[in-house]
């Protein structure tokens, strides 16, 4: 067998492969159009008039120019309901503080509360939080989100009604969380990272509801649970070394026999100036922390890279029409999925705007992707963590 035969050979395996991954990616498509329909369906059922009082717990760290205004949004809610809004700070120098305060002169009917909480219980700062600032909440219905999420004036009045919304089961909803867009600010890493939320990251979570016949996780933007359920699963110490506490949070509630549900509202959440390597740093933790806590849904995310493995596909086919057809294909179905949830789902005109970036944002969650399992250091908050079965250990 002569060498050109032996590299011919090769040639057609690996276009093979290629084209396979193509059309698994053409598949994967198809199944997030479905289930973006289901959502947005769902998504039109009414809701019951149930206002409950709630505690909204917001453990902070730090100051960025957008976060005040993420602050304010929580403090003008259309809700008939009572409500609280607890910020929880390691100490009271943390500049956080002083916004804290201007927001209590701003809203003098809202109940605000700054909460000290000085014990470290463990490698993440905001579970530790979290645990001493749930002592101080006063309602049965608790609302965590993160520091720079920014809401609308309806947040409160579509995110509680859902613990009132009956299913095909007699679990009672223990968990409302929500979806989210990304506000980028300029640098092209933020703007990769915000079209990678929308284009990739929630058509993702949408598919899994789909195709699990439900979400069995929780996300960060809103984490809106009952006390009965947090005490199901032991409260929040057990989560004080995890990185996804989110997700841990979400999954065990649905384990212990409650529902978790996605409301119909959609956040904002800021994204940071980064710098590439910034960027790069935060989608490898972010990565990381996907691949610990749903290690089979993570290794079937390669096949959600669609754009990279066409653009494989034709250099190894030598640009043969069929690799063209299928590269053609492939751009015409990504863009759609693209505007159907990013614009049609979530309202993120930033998706528009960036749409030219698609190809390479695909391109490095592939490598990103790859290099997760490269090793199981991150770098969160300036420190460096090993990551060992989604728990968090300093790296001394």
């Amino acid at each position: 067998m002569n060498l050109s035969h032996v590299l011919s050979s090769a040639a057609l395996i690996v276009s093979t492969v290629f084209t396979l991954l193509s059309l698994a990616a053409l598949v994967y498509s198809l199944l997030v159009f479905r289930a973006t329909r289901a959502y947005s369906l769902a998504s039109r059922t009414p809701l019951a008039a149930f206002c409950p009082p709630v505690s909204i717990l917001k453990p902070v760290k730090g100051m960025d120019q957008e976060m005040y205004a993420a602050f304010a949004s929580h403090c003008a809610q259309d809700y008939s309901g009572e409500y609280e809004i607890l910020f929880g700070v390691h100490t009271m120098e943390d500049p956080t503080v002083e916004a804290i305060q201007r927001l209590q002169k701003e809203f003098p009917q809202q109940a605000i509360r700054i909460v000290v909480c000085p014990q470290i219980l463990g490698c993440n700062g905001k579970v530790s939080n979290l645990i001493q600032m749930v002592e101080q909440a006063k309602f049965d219905h608790l609302l965590i989100n993160d520091s720079d999420i920014r809401v609308s004036r309806r947040y409160l009045r579509n995110v509680m009604p859902i613990f009132a919304l009956p299913g095909k089961t007699q679990k009672p909803v223990g968990m409302v969380t929500a979806l989210y867009r990304g506000c980028s600010h300029g640098t092209l890493g933020s703007r990769l990272e915000a079209l990678g939320i929308s284009t990739d990251f929630m058509p993702g979570v949408l598919t899994s509801r789909w195709l699990e016949k439900g979400i069995h996780f929780g996300l960060g933007s809103t984490l809106a649970l009952t006390r009965e359920a947090l005490n199901a699963i032991g409260g929040l110490l057990p989560l004080v070394d995890h990185l996804a506490d989110d997700y841990e949070l979400g999954a065990r509630i649905a384990h212990a026999g409650f529902r978790v549900e996605i409301s119909r509202e959609v956040v904002e959440t800021s994204i940071p100036a980064y710098k590439f390597s910034q960027f790069l740093d935060h989608q490898l933790r972010w990565a990381r922390a996907v691949r610990d806590s749903r290690p089979w849904g993570y290794l079937g995310l390669l096949i959600t890279f669609g754009l990279p493995w066409a653009l494989a596909n034709l250099i190894a086919s030598a640009a043969s029409l069929d690799s063209i057809a299928l590269l053609s294909s492939m751009v015409c179905v990504r863009v759609a999925m693209a505007l159907t949830v990013g614009v049609g789902i979530l309202d993120d005109r930033g998706t528009l705007a960036d749409l030219w970036l698609l190809p390479l944002r695909d391109l490095i969650g592939l490598g990103v992707w790859f290099w997760s399992y490269a090793d199981d250091h991150i770098v969160w908050r300036g420190e460096r963590f090993l990551l060992c079965n989604g728990k968090l250990v300093r790296d001394r």
